[in-house]
């Protein structure tokens, strides 16, 4: 439609030079035109631009009409080859197929000819292929309207070659750009590109991605996996990784509660490892343990209530029995007063409790221990034997 805009534009301009030549010195002239009743006068100027306004509303009539018509006919048509069928539709058999790898030729022919694409196409079937020099030689040519293309694509190669640091800062810098217009349609699927590339450098590079300024980025998933893997190389940390992750969490410390559960349990193993945050370890724990009673968050809480310096005593005791009013018949709980008894020399007390579940595992080591006494050589035999059974926790006490 633009270009034929343009087509009579040009012409009406050969025309009104054309007829200010031959009428130089004659005058513009004028048009009658009688036909049964009607009569019709105008200048010559007049009766140009009509013709040219009736011949543009025809050719535009006509051009709609062939449109409308040929896709009509292509619904009802039977394609017996692939040639037969439109460029863009052959590029969504392909999709359809998934077969973008094996149709490798076709698609670079399809976007031969595209100066926006071309390059973007190329370097992403060098990338497939392996060939990453040459993808990111292919980068450099590409046009520069599709630079945001070509950065997710620079990125994504360079966290295949594990060069996170060159990924980081490029991701830094296209995540604070402001999106170019003509992709403001799909704006959304380009944040979540944008999204699914800073959940694999925080994967990658966990101790890296705190040093964000993007660390909201991070959709549910991959949020719980850099989490995961800030467990896994928490030895790798830095005294300044350590400082930004405490950081971190006191910046979230009042949204941690509506988080879901298995990002708060990830978060209380890391404050476990984090002497400065033992506060916001405890708390975090006992809301854990007001959710659902998990043993293994009752762990973490109890052990580093009792490796405290000077332990209170009275304190944890009046929570074990907080819990054990909202979850009745847990052992674990009836185990854990045992050594609040033992610690606070009740010995009367704690020989009621080890009547108690008979056939539970962490009682039966109890009543192993209370009959070893101070003998420290079998207690670490014995724990050694218990801690084989998957059902039992290794307590430090």
């Amino acid at each position: 439609m633009k270009k034929l805009v343009l087509i009579y534009v040009l012409i009406a301009l050969v025309i009104y030079a054309a007829v200010a030549v031959l009428s130089y010195g004659y005058g513009g002239g004028y048009v009658y035109l009688y036909w049964r009743d009607w009569q019709f006068q105008s200048g010559i100027w007049g009766w140009i631009a009509l013709l040219l306004i009736i011949s543009f509303i025809a050719q535009v009539i006509w051009w709609w009409g062939k449109r409308y018509l040929s896709r009509e006919h292509r619904k009802k048509q039977t394609s017996l080859s692939f040639a037969d069928l439109h460029p863009y539709e052959q590029l969504g058999v392909v999709w359809l197929l998934d077969a973008a790898q094996d149709q490798q030729i076709f698609i670079e022919r399809v976007f031969n000819q595209s100066g926006l694409l071309n390059n973007i196409v190329d370097a992403q079937f060098d990338y497939r292929n392996g060939d990453y020099e040459t993808a990111l030689q292919h980068l450099e040519q590409s046009a520069p309207m599709a630079f945001e293309l070509a950065e997710l694509q620079r990125i994504d190669i360079f966290l295949t070659q594990q060069e996170a640091e060159k990924a980081f800062t490029h991701l830094e810098f296209l995540t604070q750009q402001p999106i170019s217009p003509w992709l403001s349609a799909i704006e959304t699927a380009y944040q979540q590109r944008i999204t699914k590339l800073w959940g694999r450098l925080a994967i990658q590079k966990p101790w890296l991605f705190l040093h964000s300024m993007h660390l909201g980025l991070l959709d549910l998933k991959f949020r719980d996996l850099w989490l995961q893997q800030l467990l896994i190389q928490f030895d790798q940390a830095s005294v300044d990784d350590l400082t930004a992750l405490q950081d971190r969490y006191l910046a979230l410390q009042v949204e941690i509660p509506t988080r879901p559960y298995s990002s708060k349990v990830l978060w209380l193993k890391l404050l476990a490892r984090l002497p400065e945050l033992s506060m916001q370890h405890e708390e975090l724990a006992l809301h854990l343990l007001q959710e659902q009673f998990d043993p293994e968050i009752f762990y973490l809480w109890f052990q580093h209530q009792l490796l405290k310096q000077n332990p209170d005593y009275p304190e944890v005791e009046q929570h074990i029995v907080q819990l054990e009013k909202r979850y009745t018949s847990v052992p674990m709980l009836s185990f854990a007063r045992w050594h609040i008894y033992v610690a606070t020399q009740r010995p009367h007390e704690a020989e009621q409790l080890l009547t108690l579940y008979p056939d539970n595992i962490l009682m039966n080591y109890l009543r192993i221990k209370s009959k070893l006494g101070d003998d420290a050589d079998l207690i670490r035999q014995l724990n050694l034997v218990f801690e084989n059974d998957v059902n039992f926790l290794s307590f430090k006490i």
